[in-house]
C-alpha cells in the first residue's frame, strides 16, 4: 500500500466537505485495518489507474450518508437512500476523488480515476481485505472513513 496516496484524498475530503456541507471535519488516527462488510453502511468506490492502481473507498453509515445528502440537497430530508440520494453521494465521492487526482497530478504523479460506484452493505459481499484507513469526524453528522487499497 502506498501511504503517500492517502494525504491528497484526506486534504480533498476535508476541503469538499467544508464547501458542500459547511462542516470542518477533524481527522482521526491513520491505521491499517481489515475492511469487511458492515450492516447499514454505504461505500463509494473509486478506482485508480496510472502510477497507482487499486481502489479508494469512502465508507459511512447509511444514516450519515442521508444527513450529508440532505444538506447537499438544500435541506430536503431523505429517509432512505433512493436513486437521487445515491446519485448525490456518488457525486460527493467524485468531487473528492477528482480533487485528489488533481493534487496527485500537481505532485508529478500520472493517475486517472474511474467513475464512483455506490454500494450498500448487502451488495458489498467481498472477502475481508486490508486497507490504509483514516476517519474524518463531522460534528453533528457522523464519520466518513477514507480507505485506500492502492499498490
Amino acid at each position: 500500500m502506498k501511504a503517500e496516496v492517502i494525504n491528497p484524498f484526506l486534504e480533498s475530503a476535508r476541503l469538499v466537505l467544508e464547501q458542500v456541507i459547511q462542516v470542518s471535519p477533524s481527522t482521526g488516527s491513520l491505521g491499517v485495518k481489515e475492511i469487511a462488510p458492515i450492516q447499514n453502511h454505504i461505500w463509494i468506490q473509486v478506482g485508480m489507474t496510472g502510477q497507482f492502481s487499486g481502489n479508494v473507498v469512502f465508507g459511512l453509515q447509511e444514516q450519515v450518508a442521508l444527513r450529508i445528502v440532505s444538506v447537499m440537497m438544500g435541506g430536503f430530508v431523505l429517509t432512505e437512500m433512493d436513486e437521487m440520494g445515491q446519485s448525490a453521494i456518488s457525486e460527493l465521492g467524485n468531487m473528492i476523488s477528482g480533487n485528489a487526482s488533481t493534487i496527485l497530478s500537481n505532485q508529478g504523479y500520472v493517475v486517472d480515476i474511474t467513475p464512483p460506484k455506490v454500494m450498500k452493505s448487502e451488495e458489498n459481499a467481498h472477502e475481508p481485505r486490508k486497507a490504509l484507513c483514516i476517519p474524518l469526524h463531522m460534528d453533528g453528522i457522523g464519520e466518513l472513513d477514507i480507505q485506500v487499497m492502492i499498490s
